[in-house]
């Protein structure tokens, strides 16, 4: 029996398919942030990362960073990133792709000289799962990180410090520990697309330009709970007649905008019983946009619109922001360079803004920095069947290496 020889998009692949294998629930992926499973991926990794030649390091925010020097004291240092972190019953590769189709990038290189290092930071958080607020790691490694945030509990009463110490870290050195090297002159990550254009438009990359802006919200619907029998339908208060009238209009205001997104992903009815008429209801709204304007815009309409409906019903409507984040835009001279060293690999790749938020908006502000994205087959992510193709992963793992080899740092 003969077999297939492995290629470096095929090692790739089978790299974030064995860590997905590491999870706290067996049978799916599930790693959340210092978990065992955390401690077992970075086990793994790390093993990578030192038969590659990489010294290895875990900093005091949980994340595993490798370096590669070049040979010249203090020299540029360029930064590749992602997550290991993933979200419930997860996918293989949202967040891991990006850390391993680095490491790989680096093998690839080898001895080559260069004139600047490269530094590797798998981050250990940035889904926000375990302590409900994302992007911790990156947070700590550009000095965010807020001892607000240190002392937030997860379902457990464990707080964020706490749980850096069980994990044998000392939380009172992050400042120290997880800073950038001060002479970081660009920053690149790789990730899935998680979304349907690329695929749409056959296209195996994109390089992004901005990552959207993003508002979400809480709003309560208080009407009149009463007997879904004796209150006649003209006498009702009916707080979800109103909701649902207003997500109806959520949907079809976000449909004239095509970089418009706007989502109600949860509602919570109160009694929530069949035989009376529903008294309150909380509904969330999720609305992204890459301009900000245009989406303090959105946002405003859509609370004019929640208003109209509950008057039409005699319903009251209170908002309540939960998160204002402003567009990120990538770095214009990385973000050009890297769309060149994908044509120059041979590819065409889309310019698209991010749906999504990722650990790149945290980092842009501090650093210069670039994103890739690859198809997603199917547009799926966070999602155990998401996936890639071997061809798309090569795709990537070339276009960087183009990026790699022309990039230099400024003098």
């Amino acid at each position: 029996m003969t077999t297939t020889p492995e290629t470096r998009a095929t090692r790739t692949i089978a790299r974030c398919r064995d860590l997905a294998r590491l999870t706290e629930v067996p049978g799916e992926t599930t790693r959340l942030f210092l978990s065992e499973a955390t401690r077992d991926a970075h086990g793994l990794i790390r093993m990578w990362m030192t038969l590659a030649n990489l010294e290895t390091r875990t900093d005091d925010a949980g994340n595993l960073r490798a370096l590669r020097r070049c040979g010249t004291p203090n020299a540029p240092t360029l930064l590749f990133f992602s997550h290991i972190d993933t979200v419930p019953n997860a996918g293989a590769f949202d967040g891991p792709l990006g850390v391993i189709l680095a490491l790989t990038v680096i093998e690839e290189i080898a001895t080559a000289q260069l004139p600047f290092d490269i530094e590797l930071i798998a981050f250990s958080e940035e889904e926000g799962v375990r302590f409900s607020f994302p992007f911790l790691s990156s947070k700590a490694v550009t000095g965010q990180l807020t001892p607000e945030e240190l002392a937030k509990e997860d379902a457990n009463g464990i707080t964020v410090a706490q749980a850096l110490t069980n994990f044998g870290l000392n939380p009172a050195n992050i400042a120290t520990s997880c800073a950038l090297p001060a002479n970081t002159f660009a920053a690149l990550e790789v990730h899935i697309e998680q979304g349907p254009v690329l695929e749409a438009e056959g296209r195996e990359l994109a390089v992004v330009d901005s990552i959207v802006g993003q508002s979400r919200l809480t709003l309560t619907f208080t009407g009149h709970a009463n007997h879904a029998g004796a209150t006649p339908m003209h006498l009702r208060h009916d707080a979800l007649a109103a909701a649902a009238h207003w997500i109806s209009d959520v949907e079809r205001f976000a449909l004239d905008d095509k970089q418009l997104v706007a989502t109600v992903g949860r509602v919570e009815v109160q009694p929530n019983a069949g035989n009376v008429v529903p008294g309150t209801v909380r509904a969330s709204l999720d609305v992204r946009h890459p301009s900000d304007d245009d989406r303090h815009a959105a946002v405003a309409m859509l609370l004019t619109k929640a208003e109209l409906a509950a008057q039409h019903r005699g319903v009251h409507v209170q908002a309540e922001i939960q998160l204002q984040q402003k567009a990120v835009p990538m770095d214009h001279n990385l973000t050009a360079q890297l769309a060149e060293a994908a044509e120059r690999a041979g590819y065409n790749p889309l310019r698209l803004f991010s749906g999504a938020g990722h650990d790149a908006m945290i980092l842009a502000p501090h650093v210069p920095t670039a994103m890739l994205f690859l198809r997603s087959p199917g547009g799926l992510s966070h999602h155990p069947d998401e996936s890639v193709s071997e061809e798309d992963v090569e795709a990537a793992i070339a276009t960087t290496l183009a990026f790699v080899a022309a990039l230099q740092p400024p003098q």
